[in-house]
């Protein structure tokens, strides 16, 4: 079924697909709910893109011709389940790594709403905004509206659920000046550009070669013209389009995912013995 304008009667569908093993689906349920309010009560208003979530539950087929936000454990999970860069069907995807999230203390609810805003706002990993520094040269700046504010402690509630802070299309326009209108949800942003502490956003510059690089709220440069985390948006962006592989069928990642799960069991249990 092919995609239309995501207008209010018309949203984008998306299935929200639970492959993770340190998630049950009831924990994972509530935040769907909660993603679902962030994107009609929050983003759709600002940004004028709107969604339906349909939470697949384990071992459950998503519906054909919607896009997928997958919750994993890790990108070694990933791989080996056979989620890539594209649903079988062509369609966006993004990928969660909770497992990946509680290893280090984030919150696992705010990297979903991070990638389920990202993935609506530019879901081709193909936009960029273009800031002109002198008659031959200039920046672009990657279209992603979570990363310049992208830590738990900017983010907000809904209910229970801790969800990302997000910037608004004005955060893009850098002829705005400092209060003259609101540049993020939560408010904690004041200009155009900036950065809070702890986000970062990759950067083109068009005349130097030296391909996508990342500032972050500090100011340094890293690059990012490796591939990162299999399927993260970062590397995708870095990463020719014509070399994007989309993921497996159904029937084999519901084939892997079993032998996942087994070899998993199998690991828990040499170490309970």
């Amino acid at each position: 079924m092919p995609q239309t304008s995501p207008t209010t009667n018309n949203p984008i569908q998306i299935s929200v697909v639970n492959a993770s093993t340190v998630l049950t689906d009831t924990e994972i349920r509530p935040v769907v709910d909660a993603l679902q309010q962030q994107v009609s009560n929050d983003f759709y208003p600002a940004w004028g893109i709107n969604a339906q979530l349909t939470f697949i539950p384990t071992g459950a087929t998503p519906p054909t011709g919607t896009w997928w936000l997958t919750i994993l454990d890790d990108s070694d999970q990933a791989g080996a389940l056979g989620y890539h860069d594209l649903t079988p069907d062509g369609l966006p995807l993004g990928k969660v790594f909770a497992a990946t999230d509680i290893k280090y203390g984030t919150s696992w609810s705010v990297t979903a709403s991070h990638e389920l805003l990202e993935m609506l706002a530019d879901p081709n990993i193909n936009l960029t905004v273009f800031v002109q520094n002198a008659n031959t040269n200039g920046t672009l700046y990657a279209y992603e509206v979570c990363d310049a504010c992208e830590t738990d402690n900017f983010g907000y509630n809904i209910g229970t659920v801790l969800v990302s802070d997000f910037v608004y299309p004005s955060w893009f326009e850098d002829f705005r000046t400092q209060g003259s209108t609101q540049f993020d949800q939560t408010n904690h942003i004041n200009s155009p550009l900036q950065l809070l502490s702890g986000g970062y956003i990759g950067i083109f510059n068009v005349s130097d070669g030296s391909g996508w690089t990342q500032i972050t709220g500090d100011k340094e440069l890293t690059e990012t013209r490796n591939r990162g985390n299999v399927g993260s948006r970062r590397e995708r962006r870095s990463t020719a389009r014509n070399l994007w592989v989309k993921s497996h069928t159904l029937r084999e990642i519901t084939r892997h995912n079993e032998l996942y799960r087994q070899r998993m069991q199998r690991l828990v249990s040499r170490k309970a013995a």
